[in-house]
C-alpha cells in the first residue's frame, strides 16, 4: 500500500511569500515616504528585494511539485533577480533609466513565473492568489518599462505604489497559502474510509 504525504517544505511555503510581501510593502512605503531623498537607499533596498525574491524563486524551483516548465521559469526568474541584485549592489550610481529597466524586467519575470507555476499545478495551495499576484507583478513590470517617466520622483512613486500593492497582495496570499496547505496536509493525513 502506498501512502501519500505532503511535501516536507509545503507547510513553510507561506512564510517565504509572507517575507517577500513584507519586504515589498516596507520598501514601497519607504520609497513613497521619501521619493526625492532616498534613491540611493532605495537602490540598495531594491537590490535586497531582488536578492531575497530571487533566492526564494530558485528555492521554489527545486522544491515545489510543479511542471518542468514551471520549474524552469521559476529558476530563470530567480536567477535573473539574483543577477540584477548583484548589479544593483555593484554600481549604485547607475542611471535611473537602467534601474527602471531592471525593476521592470524583474517584475515581469516574477509575474510570469508566479502565474505559470500556479496555473500549471491545480493543487497549488492558494492558487488563485498566486495567479493574481503574478498578474499584478506582470502589469507592474510592463508599466515600469513602457512609461517614459520624466523625473525620478515620478518613477519612485510608481514603483513604490506597485511595491505596496504587491506587498499587500502577497501578505494576504501567504495566509491563504497557509490555510490551503494545512487543509491539504489534513486531507493527506486523514485515514482513508
Amino acid at each position: 500500500m502506498t501512502t501519500t504525504s505532503a511535501p516536507p517544505l509545503l507547510p513553510h511555503l507561506w512564510k517565504s511569500v509572507l517575507l517577500s510581501g513584507a519586504l515589498s510593502l516596507v520598501l514601497g512605503v519607504l520609497v513613497l515616504g521619501w521619493p526625492g531623498k532616498t534613491i540611493l537607499v532605495a537602490a540598495i533596498f531594491f537590490g535586497a528585494y531582488l536578492l531575497v525574491t530571487g533566492i526564494s524563486q530558485v528555492f521554489h524551483a527545486f522544491t515545489l511539485h510543479v511542471s518542468a516548465g514551471g520549474r524552469v521559469i521559476l529558476f530563470i526568474s530567480g536567477a535573473a533577480a539574483i543577477i540584477l541584485a548583484v548589479l544593483c549592489f555593484r554600481s549604485i550610481q547607475n542611471s535611473i533609466l537602467l534601474l527602471a529597466i531592471w525593476i521592470g524586467i524583474g517584475f515581469i519575470f516574477r509575474g510570469v513565473a508566479t502565474s505559470v507555476s500556479a496555473i500549471s499545478d491545480p493543487d497549488t495551495p492558494g492558487r488563485g492568489w498566486e495567479i493574481f499576484v503574478g498578474v499584478v507583478s506582470l502589469i507592474a513590470g510592463i508599466v515600469v518599462l513602457a512609461s517614459p517617466f520624466p523625473s525620478l520622483a515620478i518613477l519612485t512613486w510608481w514603483v513604490g505604489a506597485f511595491l505596496v500593492a504587491m506587498g499587500i497582495f502577497e501578505i494576504v496570499a501567504s495566509f491563504g497559502i497557509r490555510k490551503a496547505s494545512k487543509n491539504l496536509g489534513e486531507r493527506i493525513e486523514a485515514p482513508a474510509a
